[in-house]
């Protein structure tokens, strides 16, 4: 390891080690909630009829289909190809980081880099963003909720701060990429 990669690693546990120590029993349990991934079954499904109210069914499929595209294709990327491409520990599984860190749940797989949780969600955020937004302009919140999402990632200790960066730009320029995929698609093939 170069000894500008070795300081970017060292900050990178210093601010993990910052922010996963910023803990209250109430707060544990509230990030617990937010990072389990079937919380947010209800937040999809008012997504989709969001979409489905606002586009109708033909049209608001395509965006359903394209977000879930874009969330699929960001995941392969972080957990498909990085994960076992840059073999870097998670928190709670390296040996020098979790003796001293605050565990708040399973710790998952041995391998975080780049947080697929992070990636997913910053996907999903900028594309139905990006395709609602005219008709739904609220849809901005998926922001906000994505950064609180992949936050607890860090809170709960399954994920180092640049894991959670690099994935939310991975999801942003997925889900970016499939909005334009998307518009390219509508233009050659879709007749309402």
């Amino acid at each position: 390891m170069t000894d500008a990669v070795h300081s970017i690693v060292r900050a990178d546990q210093e601010l993990f080690l910052w922010l996963n120590g910023l803990h209250t029993p109430w707060l544990d349990s509230v990030m617990n909630c937010i990072t389990y991934k079937y919380t947010w079954i209800p937040l999809y499904i008012l997504l989709i009829a969001l979409t489905i109210r606002a586009e109708g069914w033909k049209k608001g499929g395509l965006i359903v289909i394209a977000v879930v595209l874009a969330v699929v294709a960001a995941d392969k990327i972080t957990s498909g190809l990085m994960k076992p491409y840059f073999l870097r520990l998670r928190p709670c599984h390296d040996p020098s980081i979790r003796i001293v860190m605050h565990h708040v749940t399973d710790c998952g797989g041995m391998y975080g880099f780049a947080s697929s949780h992070a990636s997913t969600s910053f996907a999903l955020a900028i594309a139905w963003f990006s395709l609602l937004r005219r008709k739904v302009p609220q849809m901005g919140f998926l922001f906000l909720w994505a950064v609180v999402y992949a936050y607890s990632r860090v809170y709960v200790g399954v994920h180092y701060p640049l894991d959670i960066l690099v994935g939310a730009l991975v999801g942003l320029l997925v889900g970016y990429s499939f909005v334009q995929l998307y518009y390219i698609f509508l233009k050659r093939y879709y007749h309402s």
